[in-house]
């Protein structure tokens, strides 16, 4: 009994000294602090503002394998402005779409029976093959295109490519170009028109002279109104 009571004291001595101890060293305070500290929120950072650098101010890092190389092209569309504007003319004094010339059917009428009489005489006369070709607007205005019959393509043209001469009635002659795939007069035929000033309804005469070589023969529609009188 007396070593139970002796063991009580003792313990209870330790626990007394080891409160001492804890009071000089202030441990519950510290950990009473700690325990406050995480109970409150952490403070935001604060961000700041990412200033975008001057690309003229300061050149921009490349690595030494693709400094030299040349810049990226820029495919950005650019105006260019010469200060000029480009006029296009056609001989004569004419413009080619603007001052067109639309015939009345009365006038088409007419030149288209009168160029097959002419044929009809030139014919009767000689063993020459003939065609008649009324104009529209595609033979004289715009694309200059004429387009020949290809029945008499086929019977009496070359059948390659192959320059034919025209000769009109004062005998001149103008070199135009036979597309034999097209059956029709190409590079050539457009100053032939404009140079006797062919318009939509007059009408042609050819007459094969030769291989490669018509005389054409032209009935305006403005006859017309000279046959009326």
């Amino acid at each position: 009994m007396a070593e139970a009571v002796s063991y009580e004291e003792q313990r209870r001595r330790q626990v007394e000294a080891n409160k001492r101890k804890l009071e000089e060293l202030q441990l519950h305070h510290l950990s009473a602090a700690v325990r406050e500290a995480a109970a409150k929120p952490s403070p935001a950072k604060k961000r700041t503002a990412r200033v975008p650098r001057d690309a003229a101010a300061e050149p921009l890092r490349r690595s030494g394998r693709v400094a030299n190389l040349p810049e990226k092209p820029k495919y950005r569309e650019e105006v260019l402005d010469f200060g000029r504007k480009v006029r296009r003319t056609y001989g004569s004094g004419r413009k080619d779409l603007v001052n067109r010339v639309y015939a009345t059917d009365e006038e088409r009428s007419h030149a288209i029976t009168k160029a097959e009489e002419l044929a009809g005489e030139l014919g009767s006369r000689s063993r020459f093959p003939i065609f008649v070709k009324p104009m529209t607007q595609s033979h004289v205005t715009g694309g200059f295109w004429l387009g020949l019959p290809t029945p008499f393509c086929r019977k009496y043209l070359p059948k390659r490519d192959e320059t034919i001469m025209l000769e009109d009635e004062e005998d001149d002659e103008f070199e135009t170009l036979y597309l034999v795939r097209k059956m029709g007069l190409s590079a050539g035929w457009r100053g032939f028109a404009i140079e006797h000033k062919l318009v939509d309804g007059d009408c042609l005469v050819f007459q094969l002279i030769e291989r490669t070589k018509f005389k054409v023969y032209i009935i305006r529609a403005s006859s017309y109104y000279e046959d009326e009188e």
